[in-house]
Parts: C-alpha cells; structure tokens; sequence
C-alpha cells in the first residue's frame, strides 16, 4: 500500500509539473494577446463609445482577472521558482529579508530529485521561513540540505524558539505550518520534527527518502550549489 501511494504521489507530482508549463508557456500568452487585441478593437470603436466601449472594457477586464487565475493555479501546482531557478536558488529568494542574515547550503548536489521530493523540500522551508519573518526577524537563520539515500533538511535559528502550546505538541497559532511541514514530508514517505533549540531559537529537521517508486528523475543541473542571502 505504501509503495502504491508513493507511486500515485509521483505521478501526481510529473503531472502537475507538465500541466503548469503548459499553461504558463501556452494558454497564459494566448489570453494575454486576446486582452491586447480588445484594447485595439476599443481604440478602433471610440466613434461609438457609448455602444462598444463598456462592453469591451469589461471582456478586457474578465480577461484579465483569467490570467491572474491561470497563474496562480500554475503556482499552487508547482512553484514556478523551482523551474526557473532550481531548489537551492528559490530557496534563496524566499529567504531574502526573512530576517538579518540567511544562510543557505546543499552538502552534495542538487541534481535530479524526484519532482514530489524537490516541492517537499521547498515547501517545509517556505514555511519554516516563513515562521522566522513572522516571529523572529532579529534572529539570523541557516538552511542546510544533504542528501544520501535520503534528502536532508534543516533550519535553524537564534530567535524565541517554540511557544509552550507548540513545544508540548500542539498547534500554537500565530505559529502556524507545524502540522503543514509534517504532513509534507509524510506525503513523500518521511518525517519532520520541529524542536526548540537549547542555545535558543527553533529547529527544523526533515528527512525525505529519494527512492520513490516509478520516479522519473526532474531535468538535471538547473540547481546551484547556494550561498548566502
């Protein structure tokens, strides 16, 4: 059964990557010329503005408002930095600003994760970071991923650490996304754990198995090897 749902996780995962390149690089710029073509036709019909004008200044509009959907489903599917800047490089810009200092590494290569994995990684950081804007901006951070048969995820900071309702199990708000980050890593087969750190701040730990069944592996070489934000 666990090899089964790891084989539709990774189906799901290829899919969603070639659905959202087809609808950035096709259907998105064939309804951004569609709404450039009624802005000519309202130029051309202003000698009768009070027949045409208002109804095409509203399909403009609708035409608008589908391609700022059509983006933001293809950004829910995958995000979009994965694809134009690889895993450590989105990583990098998501930390930008987090707080006063980011530093981000990959211990080994970057290169042809399994594409679940890869949005598994990105997003528990997302939200750990996340965390570290929201609660600890005077903190400084650092984001190191490895990997062997397994990628390894962590994130560390100097902030606050844990509120009490969190470090007892359960779910504090405003600090949110501890349950998210478990739950992304379990959709691939492997774990989270976010602790408060002795020295002060919190810890993110995930690991993820790489040998996911029926994988076909993401384009290499697209990922650096990271730095500092």
């Amino acid at each position: 059964m666990q090899r089964s749902r790891e084989r539709i996780l990774a189906t799901r995962e290829e899919e969603r990557r070639r659905l959202r390149r087809d609808l950035h690089d096709g259907l998105g710029p064939t309804l951004a010329s569609l709404a450039m073509s009624l802005d000519a036709a309202r130029i051309t019909l202003a000698g009768e503005p009070e027949r045409m004008e208002p109804l095409l200044a509203e399909l403009r509009d609708r035409v608008a408002e589908a391609v700022g959907e059509i983006r933001d489903l293809a950004h829910g599917l995958r995000p979009p930095a994965l694809d134009d800047l690889g895993l450590v490089a989105a990583i990098e810009s998501v930390a930008e600003g987090c707080c006063e200092r980011v530093d981000v590494r990959f211990d080994g290569s970057p290169a042809e994760l399994p594409a679940a994995v890869e949005v598994a990684a990105f997003r528990i950081v997302e939200e750990a970071l996340g965390n570290v804007r929201r609660h600890a901006r005077e903190s400084t951070a650092m984001v190191l991923l490895s990997r062997d048969t397994e990628l390894h995820v962590m994130v560390a900071d100097s902030g606050p650490g844990l509120p009490d309702a969190a470090r007892n199990g359960g779910q504090a708000r405003p600090w949110g996304g501890l349950a998210t980050m478990r739950e992304y890593a379990a959709e691939v087969g492997g774990s989270c754990a976010i602790t408060s750190r002795a020295s002060g701040g919190t810890l993110v730990t995930a690991r993820l198995p790489l040998s996911v069944p029926g994988y076909h592996r993401a384009t290499a070489g697209r990922a650096g090897k990271g730095g500092r934000t």
